[in-house]
C-alpha cells in the first residue's frame, strides 16, 4: 500500500491536523522528533507577525503505542494558539480579491459569497502539518541512512557561490544562519535584500536546494508515467504554496547544452578494500559528476539527489496592489492580511518534509514488508551499481521471437 497523507483544519481555526497513513511497525517515535522540525519551520529572517504568536507543538492522537509506530495510520494534531483571538469575533467582510493568491479562484470554484475561506484553507499555515508528517518520514529514511537537508541559494538578486563546500556541511551551516545560507557573505546579501524589502512593503521570493544523500539505486521507474521518481518529487515541491518552478540537477543549465556534456559519464573505480589482483567483480561504477541530479529514466541512480526550487513573492504586500471589489464592483486596492515579508528560508523544512515523503514511499514501494525488521534486511541486499550485481550473459538473442 502506498504511503500517504491528508491534512485538514484552516489558518485561524482551533487546530492542524494530519493523518500519515502507511509507515512500518517498529519505529521508535516520540513528539520531539516531531517537534524540532516544527520549529524549524518557524525560524527565519522575514517573518511576519504570527511566528511570534504560534509555538507549534504536536500531539500524537494514533498510531504510536509504547513509543514506537504501529503500522496504523498515524494521527498528529497541533493547535491554533491564535485561534482564541477570532473564535466568535465579528469580522468584515473579505470581497477585494489579492492577486497571485487563491481568493478570487478559490471564490469561483466554490461558489463562496466571502473570501475568507479560500484564505484559510489556501494559507501556508497548512503547511505545518506537511512538516509534521514529513518529520515521520524523515526519520524513518533515517534508519536505513538516507539524509534530506537543504538550504537557500538566492533571495531577490542575492546569490550563493557554493563552490566545492559539501552538501553535508550545507545542511549545518544553513541551520546557523538566520536566512538558512550556508555562504556567510551571500546571507548578508539576502539579509539586506529582505530589510530592503520590509522598509519597502514588499514580499520577496527566491530559490531553495533540497538534497537527499545515501539514497540507493533503483527508487522510482520508466514503465508508468506516474512512477517516475522526478515527476513525484516535482509533483510534491510544487504543492506548495508560492512555489511555482522546479529542476532536477542542472536541468535549465543542460538544456542550453549539446548532449556530450549535458551527461554524467560513467567510469569503474575499485571498491574500497579491493587488491590489485582482483578481478573485474571489484569495480563500482561512479560518475564524475552530477548533472542529472541523482535520477536517469524515473529511477535514482546512487547519486545525491538534487532538487531546487523558485519561490515567487508571496500575494500578501504592505503595499497594496491594484483589484476589484466583488461587492460594489469598483475598481479597489487591496486590504492586508498579516504575512511574511519572505518566507524562503522559512520554506526550507517543507519542501525536505515533501522531499521526504516522496522518498519514504519510494523506498517503501521498493521494499515492502510492514514492519521495520522486515524491511531493514530487504534494505540490506538490494541491488547496487557493480559489476558483481550487473552480471551480463553477453549472449545473442532473437528479439520479440517467441511472442
Amino acid at each position: 500500500m502506498p504511503l500517504r497523507f491528508l491534512t485538514a483544519g484552516e489558518s485561524h481555526g482551533p487546530s492542524l491536523t494530519a493523518i500519515l497513513d502507511g509507515i512500518p511497525a517498529g519505529l521508535a517515535l516520540t513528539p520531539d522528533i516531531i517537534n524540532k522540525e516544527l520549529a524549524r519551520r518557524q525560524q527565519g529572517y522575514g517573518s511576519g507577525g504570527r511566528m511570534k504568536i504560534e509555538k507549534d507543538t504536536v500531539q500524537i492522537l494514533g498510531g504510536v503505542m509504547g513509543g514506537e509506530t504501529t503500522g496504523s495510520p498515524i494521527a498528529l494534531l497541533v493547535p491554533n494558539d491564535d485561534h482564541v483571538k477570532w473564535k466568535g469575533k465579528a469580522i468584515e467582510p473579505m470581497t477585494a480579491p489579492r492577486p497571485g493568491h487563491a481568493d478570487l479562484t478559490g471564490a469561483v470554484k466554490y461558489g463562496y459569497k466571502d473570501l475568507r475561506p479560500a484564505l484559510e484553507r489556501a494559507s501556508a499555515r497548512e503547511t505545518t502539518m506537511r512538516v509534521a508528517a514529513g518529520a515521520v518520514c524523515k526519520h524513518f529514511l533515517a534508519q536505513f541512512g538516507i539524509v534530506v537537508g537543504g538550504y537557500v541559494s538566492s533571495i531577490g538578486e542575492a546569490q550563493a557561490d557554493f563552490d566545492d563546500m559539501p552538501y553535508a556541511e550545507r545542511f549545518i551551516r544553513a541551520e546557523e544562519s538566520d536566512v538558512r545560507c550556508p555562504v556567510e557573505t551571500a546571507a548578508n546579501q539576502m539579509r539586506a535584500e529582505i530589510e530592503k524589502t520590509i522598509h519597502g512593503k514588499n514580499t520577496l521570493g527566491g530559490v531553495i536546494e533540497i538534497i537527499a544523500l545515501n539514497v540507493p539505486v533503483g527508487l522510482g521507474s520508466f514503465v508508468q508515467w506516474d512512477r517516475r521518481l522526478e515527476a513525484k518529487l516535482t509533483h510534491a515541491v510544487m504543492s506548495v504554496q508560492a512555489i511555482k518552478g522546479v529542476e532536477i540537477g542542472d536541468a535549465f543549465e543542460n538544456a542550453r547544452l549539446p548532449g556530450t556534456q549535458a551527461h554524467d559519464a560513467i567510469q569503474m573505480q575499485k571498491a574500497e578494500g579491493g587488491m590489485q589482483n582482483e578481478t573485474f567483480q571489484s569495480f563500482n561504477l561512479q560518475r564524475a559528476t552530477n548533472r542529472a541530479g541523482g535520477i536517469e529514466g524515473g529511477i535514482s541512480n546512487g547519486q545525491p539527489i538534487v532538487i531546487r526550487a523558485a519561490m515567487k513573492p508571496i500575494a500578501t504586500t504592505l503595499t497594496p496592489q491594484q483589484t476589484v471589489d466583488l461587492a460594489s464592483g469598483q475598481d479597489a486596492p487591496t486590504k492586508y492580511e498579516r504575512s511574511d515579508f519572505c518566507p524562503v528560508p522559512r520554506a526550507v523544512p517543507i519542501l525536505e518534509a515533501m522531499v521526504a515523503f516522496v522518498l519514504a514511499d519510494a523506498l517503501l514501494e521498493k521494499l515492502g514488508g510492514d514492519s521495520l525488521n522486515e524491511i531493514k534486511p530487504r534494505f540490506d541486499s538490494l541491488r547496487k551499481a557493480t559489476l558483481e550485481d550487473l552480471t551480463m550473459d553477453n549472449l545473442p538473442h532473437v528479439f520479440w521471437g517467441n511472442v
